[in-house]
């Protein structure tokens, strides 16, 4: 059963991420690995600047959790993980579709770059990893992350926005006009061009 998950769910969605999390150890750099990797507080910020959850249940408690949040004029895929002895059961997909059906503004994913399993999983689902130079776009416009993460990760959309011309546009144009205005973009202390990235980003 897949349904929204509530207060009382917090420790099940807490042990869920971590468990499911030991998978990307090796594939998450390691300056950006710790143990736990979603500390309890980290996970309140995130539930309390607009985080929510839908959760797969299965013979009465939580078998996978999927997070969603909506930002600007998107909603962010975040924290997907199955139970590691769950896995392999058409949980995640199952998420993923819920989240797909109910969604009313475009879904961006951002995974690590060497979780390859991860980014096939989303492709078989109709996403497509963008290129490096809209992956550095929509990291700056719609995440709070270090340089350091923008490096090491990858950004998915659904092969179906990729399509739209008025989409590839509005993100070419940004990129198009960071790059003219800024010596580059990650270094760039140019207040117009970290106001095109949205540098007033949620916390």
């Amino acid at each position: 059963m897949i349904r929204e998950c509530v207060d009382a769910d917090f420790e099940a969605i807490y042990e869920i991420i971590n468990d499911a999390a030991q998978a990307y150890r090796g594939i998450i750099p390691p300056d950006r690995w710790h143990e736990p990797y979603m500390p309890r507080e980290d996970l309140r910020e995130e539930i309390s600047a607009g985080g929510a959850f839908l959760g797969y249940e299965q013979d009465g408690e939580l078998a996978g959790v999927m997070g969603t949040q909506d930002i600007q004029d998107v909603t962010l895929i975040r924290h997907a993980y199955v139970r590691t002895a769950l896995r392999s059961r058409g949980i995640g997909a199952a998420l993923l579709a819920g989240i797909m059906d109910a969604a009313t503004r475009p879904v961006l994913i951002g995974t690590w770059a060497d979780a390859v399993w991860a980014e096939r999983f989303y492709e078989r689902h109709g996403f497509k990893v963008v290129s490096p130079q809209q992956k550095e776009v929509l990291l700056r416009k719609y995440w709070t992350v270090p340089d350091r993460q923008i490096e090491t990760s990858v950004v998915l959309a659904p092969l179906r926005m990729l399509t739209m011309t008025s989409w590839i546009s509005r993100t070419s144009e940004l990129w198009t006009f960071c790059s003219s205005h800024c010596a580059t973009v990650m270094e760039s202390s140019s207040p117009t061009c970290a106001e095109a990235h949205g540098a007033a980003q949620p916390r």
